[in-house]
């Protein structure tokens, strides 16, 4: 902030051309007393002139009114209750010296009292104050103006968005923080002055708002920090939040402030249009890369994860904030990834040593991932295929694996949607059959099939006669027009089974 004295009644005691003097010494009232913020100064010699005044100015007095019998301890009470910060005795005026009465009476409620000597009008104190409040808000404009040119210099450099956060934290003499649309911090002033656990529940306020879409300035208190959070973005487009760690600004700071969430909000939107050019190409990139040939991606990127690699797909993904979670993770920890979008959802590709950081992006992002076996990057399109088919097992968020879901069964990886409408089309018969006639025939089949097509065992299972469930069997072949004699039937049959839903 800008170092300028602010109006105080210490400043105005300070003045020497006012010759004011404090009565008695500074160690007989509270303190911080003299430091308060002084609004204005005004005179009045009423027995009572609380109905006039506001909080937080200086009283001057002659004293005139005490000759009318008032009681000077509930004239003082008046002020103080009323909010007046400091008194002053015009001496030699109306009477030599100042009352002892009033001396103690001040004491009592801790009210600064000082004198002005006749040599001083009151309204050259009042000037003299309204003069500092003038140079005041002159400092106050010209630091507003000195910073915004400082901001716009950082704005030209290198990384200028880093560089503005943190000439605003040097400006305003606090912590500044940038977070980003996942809520994560991404620029830090001074980089360690909050703890981290702190910034963690900071960054989990930031979550909730861009979540509700505010854009309103929030405050937030977090034990003994004070933040103040500023969204960045329009309605609809939030990118990120600028945190500052304090309470409160003026119009002067304010402003400022208001500057640079512009300045955040341009620069993030150029940011924005980089990255959508970005997808596409990385898009076109993953059609190169499905062909089973790395060398154009290699080409346009520099590099790929090392080989072998997983290939993983995401459903219902947030591509921007997973995309800037990536990037963060690459430049803390030299972490490479492919990432592309695509209308199966958002591919990742990465070193198989890499693996773990697959689960952590489903759970802080809540979405389903497929995840396939470890591939060269000359199967590629295998393991792609691999991934949607483990993502189309998962249901709900987390991590499935190819190797899991191949380890289940086949029949599992064959259970489309349309599979399932063939097989109990197939079973129509049978299950009409069981709803008129009250009949068993499909659990009969089931458990016929799963003792191996014996009939003894199954009828045993069933608790009928084997003849009874021989019976059974040729019926419900003849409804399904399967010969169930053979391998082959027994077999189509199994599968309607498995795939039809109960």
């Amino acid at each position: 902030m800008a170092a300028t004295t602010p109006p105080t009644l210490r400043a105005l005691l300070q003045r020497r051309d006012l010759g004011l003097s404090l009565v008695p010494d500074e160690a007989d009232i509270p303190e911080g007393a003299l430091d308060r913020p002084l609004r204005w100064v005004h005179s009045s010699d009423l027995a009572d002139p609380t109905p006039f005044l506001s909080e937080d100015l200086a009283l001057l007095t002659t004293g005139t009114q005490f000759d009318d019998a008032v009681s000077i301890d509930t004239y003082v009470g008046r002020l103080a209750d009323r909010g007046v910060i400091g008194l002053g005795f015009g001496t030699e005026v109306h009477r030599s010296g100042i009352p002892e009465e009033l001396v103690d009476a001040c004491a009592t409620h801790g009210m600064p009292l000082f004198a002005v000597p006749y040599r001083t009008p009151f309204i050259a104190v009042a000037r003299a104050h309204s003069e500092a409040i003038a140079a005041q808000a002159y400092a106050r404009r010209s630091w507003a103006l000195d910073t915004q040119r400082a901001l716009a210099l950082a704005a030209l450099r290198p990384h200028g968005l880093d560089a503005t956060i943190a000439e605003l934290g040097r400006r305003l003499d606090v912590w500044a923080g940038m977070f980003d649309a996942a809520g994560a911090l991404t620029l830090s002033h001074p980089r360690d002055a909050v703890d981290a656990h702190v910034l963690d529940e900071v960054g989990d306020r930031v979550v909730e708002i861009l979540t509700r879409g505010l854009e309103a300035g929030q405050s937030l208190s977090i034990e003994d920090h004070s933040f103040m959070l500023f969204t960045v973005g329009r309605g609809g487009h939030l990118r990120g939040v600028i945190a500052l760690a304090l309470d409160a600004l003026d119009p002067e700071a304010r402003s400022v402030v208001t500057s640079v969430i512009a300045m955040a909000g341009l620069a993030m939107e150029q940011s924005e249009q980089l990255a959508r050019s970005r997808r596409r190409l990385h898009a076109q990139l993953l059609g190169s890369l499905l062909t089973d040939d790395p060398s154009l991606a290699r080409r346009v990127l520099g590099s790929l994860p090392a080989a072998p690699v997983l290939v993983a797909v995401a459903a219902d993904a947030p591509a921007g904030p997973l995309a800037d979670w990536w990037e963060r993770h690459r430049a803390e920890h030299g972490t490479s990834v492919f990432l592309a979008e695509s209308e199966e959802g958002v591919t990742m590709c990465v070193s198989a040593g890499d693996e773990a950081l697959l689960d952590e992006v489903a759970a802080r992002f809540g979405v389903r991932i497929g995840v396939s076996d470890s591939e060269a990057y000359d199967s590629f399109a295998r393991a792609h295929a691999q991934a949607l088919t483990a993502l189309r097992q998962q249901g709900t968020h987390g991590v499935a694996r190819y190797a899991d879901t191949v380890g289940s069964s086949i029949l599992t990886a064959l259970a489309t949607d349309e599979a399932r409408l063939v097989a109990e089309s197939r079973l129509a018969p049978v299950r009409e059959h069981d709803a008129r006639t009250g009949a068993d025939l499909e659990r009969s089949l089931r458990t016929w099939l799963e003792h191996d097509a014996k009939a003894e065992s199954a009828a045993i299972a069933l608790g009928v006669h084997r003849h009874t469930l021989r019976s059974r069997i040729a019926h419900a072949g003849a409804l399904l027009d399967i010969d169930l004699s053979t391998f082959p039937a027994r077999a189509e049959l199994w599968t309607i089974l498995q795939t039809a839903r109960d």
